[in-house]
């Protein structure tokens, strides 16, 4: 029988380990703090259509490839914690530069701006928590220890899910939009902060890397289970284009802690297939509250617990999928199934389907549906059959 054996190292956690995660919470949360406001901002203050909204939140999607082939040139040609911290503050100033916009009360900001700002964000953004989390991160760690490191740093990367919209949401309360990416750019600049106190040694560079290359990008052999997660991330990010309070977000992070103790105490001697199924199984449960009764507080709660159930497995199922010395792809291409779906989720939300909560939920019902039918159907017996890692 096929065990979940999630690895457990209480050691891992050092100083440099701990500076790390939270280095990537940080930035994930820099980012996550506009999905809340930012359309908001658009369409009231700067006379942006709905589909004009949508089109410039999905366009982050594509700035996340955009230097993603070059990453591994780029750790490569110049030290690798210099090109995270640049990238980071890359991430920094195309938030700020949204302060910039939103000062100009005398004119509004044109649409080819937006886009610009976004896939500008979407680059910097993409290169930075590539190089976090498939170099960084894995160098603080012993080789032993380096799959309980993924798994514990992918979790406070992810509890920016609800911590960012959190926080973005109480900012522009308290300092209207601009004050709100102010404090997006500042949270951006604390985790580049965080990996400036980190000594990394010199590594001596690699010969004959390709400038173009998908090493540290994509993991072409996970192709299946990419579209697979796909499918469940662009749920969430259908869900994150509903007009949520910040109680909503609160409940969506006690889920998610939930979904950190399920996994310890609950899935730890589970069959494998067992946590996918139940993980959206709940998220399913999820969406019909939301249905039924959209103030309820069980509805995030249920998410959270979905969510973080099924995105902490796939994750692990990416990585013992990889080859020897693919692991830190393997966590890019995690990353990019996650970004990619939220974004066109949310694209799709603000585009299609403002103003209309049903059949968005029926929409995200369906696509929840259909990726748990092709996970039972098909990626999982696909996944025993492919997978390198034990």
């Amino acid at each position: 029988m096929d065990r979940l054996n999630t690895p457990t190292h209480t050691h891992l956690w050092n100083r440099d380990f701990w500076l790390m995660v939270m280095a990537s919470l940080l930035l994930t949360m820099s980012v996550y703090m506009l999905l809340p406001i930012m359309p908001r901002w658009l369409m009231q203050e700067q006379n942006f259509t709905p589909r004009e909204t949508g089109l410039a939140m999905g366009v982050y999607a594509l700035g996340l490839y955009l230097l993603g082939g070059q990453c591994s040139w780029l750790v490569q040609r110049y030290r690798r914690n210099v090109v995270c911290m640049w990238a980071m503050a890359g991430t920094a100033a195309a938030t700020a530069a949204l302060w910039y916009a939103d000062s100009l009360h005398s004119e509004f900001v044109g649409l080819w701006v937006i886009l610009v700002q976004r896939l500008l964000l979407g680059a910097a953004f993409g290169l930075a928590q590539m190089v976090l989390s498939s170099t960084l991160i894995i160098d603080t760690s012993e080789s032993s220890q380096r799959t309980a490191a993924n798994h514990g740093a992918s979790w406070f990367s992810r509890f920016a899910l609800a911590l960012g919209p959190l926080a973005g949401l109480m900012a522009s309360q308290a300092y209207g939009f601009g004050g709100a990416a102010m404090a997006a750019a500042g949270v951006g600049v604390a985790a580049l902060v965080l990996v400036k106190t980190v000594s990394f040694p010199f590594r001596s560079p690699e010969e004959g890397v390709h400038l173009v290359s998908l090493d540290r990008f994509f993991l072409s052999q996970g192709f299946v289970l990419f579209l697979n997660f796909l499918l469940v991330s662009v749920v969430v990010g259908l869900v994150l284009a509903l007009p949520l309070q910040p109680l909503f977000y609160g409940f969506t992070m006690g889920g998610l802690l939930l979904a950190l103790l399920a996994q310890r105490f609950v899935f730890r001697e589970a069959e494998l297939k067992s946590e996918v199924v139940s993980g959206l199984l709940l998220v399913l449960a999820s969406l019909l509250v939301l249905l039924v009764y959209p103030l309820s507080a069980v509805a995030p709660v249920l998410l959270g617990l979905g969510v973080g159930i099924v995105a902490s497995r796939f994750l692990l199922f990416f990585i013992k999928l990889s080859r020897h010395c693919q692991r830190g792809t393997s966590q890019s291409t995690c990353f990019l199934g996650w970004e990619t779906g939220v974004a066109v989720g949310v694209a799709l939300g603000y585009g299609v389907f403002y103003g209309r909560p049903a059949p968005l939920l029926y929409t995200a019902l369906a696509l929840t549906a259909a990726a748990l039918l092709m996970y039972h159907l098909f990626t999982h017996q696909w996944f025993l059959r492919h997978k390198n890692r034990i």
